[in-house]
């Protein structure tokens, strides 16, 4: 729940943000000479840009969180059975052991949105946020029917 509120306030700042900056590029264009109306544009690009930025993520975590709750419905979730410091880190070398677990999974069923989720969250846990993105992009992608990009 604090990541949910987290991410609202963090979304509702950004808005605000890319509105001032948006009306400033407004306010460059009114004033109506070739210069300013040249910074005006180019100033109306980065909300524009924010905002699709913003959106698309948005639309990410609502997907992955939809996949989530379907998933738990199935009592498919992957249960924490990683090891930790005292500091309460995850243990490198258990992260390392569920993710071949995982990858293997995966790898049996590739054309199953539930290993790549999976897998994800293995990914996750590895701390590689690269490819657990793209990992639960192809869960969705799978998820939804949609031709999925190698």
């Amino acid at each position: 729940m604090r990541a949910k509120i987290t991410y609202l306030v963090t979304a509702a700042v950004l808005v605000f943000y890319f509105v001032l900056v948006g009306s400033r590029g407004v306010m460059l264009i009114q004033t109506g000479t070739l210069l300013t109306v040249t910074f005006g544009v180019a100033v109306l690009v980065l909300p524009v840009i924010g905002l699709w930025f913003l959106w698309k993520n948005t639309q990410f975590v609502r997907r992955a969180n939809q996949l989530a709750a379907e998933l738990e419905a199935e009592g498919g979730l992957p249960v924490d059975e990683l090891r930790r410091t005292p500091s309460g880190r995850i243990d490198r070398d258990s992260a390392d052991e569920v993710f071949a677990r995982r990858k293997a999974e995966t790898e049996a069923a590739p054309d199953d949105w539930r290993s790549w989720f999976r897998l994800a969250v293995a990914y996750h846990d590895a701390r590689d946020t690269p490819r657990a993105r793209k990992a639960m992009q192809r869960a969705i992608a799978l998820h939804d029917g949609r031709p999925v990009q190698v």
